[in-house]
């Protein structure tokens, strides 16, 4: 329902972009003239910054992963301390700057890398996850428990008549999700080649596409509760929990890693950039206006963000939803 919801704003703002030949910034200025459009080019920037911290840190964390399994052998052992100001530990913050270094080495080639890392990494995002749930049917012994289990809201479930309490701000948080992107979706859409190719894209790619990973995400979640007898949601720490060895673990966080970076740069990188450019184009590249991206999205810490799953749902994505409901 909720990508339902926003691929209309997308389709319409991809239009301009297509027919056109500009980014959102440049876009922008139609609406709110030609310093006005620093505005909401800026609010989205800042909101993109912040996404960019958040995917660098899951990328981190997938390295620290590997960089584990492969020091102890797969075997369990405890977690290092966090560094107490700033809530993560040595290694993990090396591994976070290990992966920020290699994303803004390819910003600084170009948008002509960017647009190769995408041929490439698309294809190997859709194969890690039907991997992942081929070995979660199998290990868990098909889908059984997740189809046969109640609901939490009806008559005498755990969350009886929660059901609009949780649904709407749910809606709102995915919908909130793709906010930042139909705003900008103009930064894509100028290279395509035809209004029907973007807008074939778009209404194929997203509803069909989200609710199809959406649909694994949850099956998956469900297959662990069997497997290990606890839901787990975080695919680096379910991929860390198969335990199959160093190698096993090397080729899942690795095609994760991939898949991060891929989708980080694209969606994160791209339309923040072009908004510090808009600011200063005689002062600011749009290699600096990534850099400048990559060093925010550090500042805000987003491992703290991503530690409290309240906060990162109705704080962060419902909190930037508002924002951007304006420019919108």
């Amino acid at each position: 329902i909720a990508n339902c919801i926003v691929l209309a704003p997308m389709v319409m703002n991809g239009h301009a972009g297509t027919k056109y030949g500009v980014p959102f910034p440049v876009l922008a200025r139609s609406a709110f003239g030609i310093r006005g459009a620093n505005v909401p080019g800026v609010m989205r920037a800042l909101v993109g910054c912040g996404w960019f911290g958040i995917q660098t840190h899951v990328g981190g964390q997938a390295i620290y992963a590997i960089v584990r399994s492969a020091v102890t052998g797969g075997a369990t052992t405890a977690a290092p301390a966090a560094i107490p100001f700033l809530g993560i530990s040595t290694p993990e913050l090396a591994c976070y700057a290990l992966f920020w270094v290699a994303q803004v080495a390819i910003v600084v080639k170009g948008i002509e890398s960017i647009r190769v890392v995408e041929q490439y990494a698309a294809p190997l995002l859709i194969v890690l996850c039907i991997a992942l749930f081929c070995w979660a049917l199998a290990a868990a012994g098909g889908l059984g428990l997740m189809l046969s289990a109640p609901s939490a809201f009806v008559v005498g479930g755990a969350r009886e008549g929660q059901f609009l309490s949780v649904f709407l701000p749910m809606i709102t948080a995915v919908v909130g999700f793709w906010a930042t992107l139909s705003l900008n979706i103009s930064d894509f859409t100028r290279y395509a080649t035809s209004q029907r190719a973007q807008m074939g894209g778009q209404a194929v790619g997203l509803p069909f596409f989200m609710a199809a990973f959406s649909f694994m995400s949850i099956a998956i979640t469900s297959c662990s509760v069997v497997i290990f007898g606890a839901g787990i949601s975080d695919p680096i720490a379910l991929l860390a929990k198969m335990n199959n060895g160093p190698i096993t673990t090397l080729l899942a966080m690795t095609g994760l890693l991939v898949a991060t970076l891929s989708t980080n740069i694209a969606a994160n990188i791209v339309a923040p950039a072009n908004a510090f450019v808009n600011l200063a184009p005689n002062r600011i590249s749009f290699k600096a206006g990534g850099i400048i991206t990559a060093v925010l999205g550090t500042v805000i810490m987003p491992w703290k963000l991503m530690s409290d799953a309240s906060g990162y749902i109705f704080v962060w994505l419902i909190g930037y939803s508002a924002l951007l409901a304006a420019v919108w």
